[in-house]
């Protein structure tokens, strides 16, 4: 994929902050000595981390050297190093790993999740959260468009472009035979929308990167129109003009023996 757009995903950063904070509030620690922040993006998230734990040793990893620079400019107190979340690995045992909104662009959770775990410090924890909007109109109409001429032949097979996730139940059974303990949850939030434009617009900068980066400048003009066509007749608006954006999440909480 092209690199990251820190300004577009900013612009709705206060509703993307939220699950970090949600999740955040979840974790069961007093204090951390080295917390790591997997795909931090553009430092909102990091920024929680380093007003939650002023004592620890923070730093921010993510594959874009945008989002990076972005992170850099607000929090230059923090550490942050370009890397791929799948080939990460920590030079030191971490008290926390940290991941909000990352971990859905990993393949191979079967293995991803047991590893982030085993690399802990004794008591430390590992927090996800990943959105679970596969099966919401945005991302179901993302691969009904794909799947039509002119756009199917440069963005091809359509279901591979995100990782599958696992069941809420299978996360729980690679974690809780090792951990002390697994907290394990299932959010809808409903964001207000302005217009079908605006929904557009939030997808653009996460889950429909991979659809559009395939498209030459003019079936992306084109694929976006359809696509926007398709969005507002499926999030019609309510009493107020806006239109409600529900976006599932999931959270796992999973901490370590001691």
């Amino acid at each position: 994929m092209l690199d990251w757009n820190p300004a577009l995903y900013r612009r709705y950063e206060d509703e993307r902050t939220r699950p970090a904070r949600d999740l955040l509030a979840r974790v069961p620690l007093a204090e951390a000595a080295l917390v790591v922040d997997l795909g931090c993006g553009p430092g909102n998230s990091t920024e929680l981390l380093v007003e939650r734990f002023p004592g620890a040793q923070v730093t921010g990893t993510d594959n874009s050297e945008a989002m990076l620079a972005s992170a850099r400019e607000r929090l230059p107190q923090a550490r942050f190093e370009l890397g791929d979340i799948a080939a990460w690995a920590p030079r030191d045992a971490p008290t926390l790993i940290f991941a909000n909104a990352s971990l859905q662009w990993v393949p191979d959770h079967e293995t991803l999740i047991p590893r982030l775990f085993d690399a802990l410090a004794p008591g430390g924890v590992l927090a996800v959260q990943m959105p679970d909007n596969r099966q919401e109109p945005t991302h179901r109409l993302m691969r009904a468009v794909a799947a039509q001429a002119p756009w199917a032949a440069p963005i091809g097979d359509a279901e591979r472009l995100r990782t599958p996730l696992l069941g809420l139940g299978r996360y729980y059974d690679l974690l809780a035979p090792e951990a002390a303990d697994v907290d394990i949850w299932h959010t809808i939030y409903q964001h207000r929308m302005a217009d079908a434009a605006a929904i557009v617009e939030w997808v653009r900068g996460t889950g429909l990167k991979p659809f559009v980066d395939r498209l030459p400048a003019d079936l992306k003009a084109s694929y976006l129109d359809e696509y926007q066509r398709r969005v507002d007749a499926a999030y019609p608006a309510h009493a107020d003009g806006r239109r409600l954006l529900a976006f599932p999440r999931m959270f796992i909480v999973a901490q370590k023996k001691a």
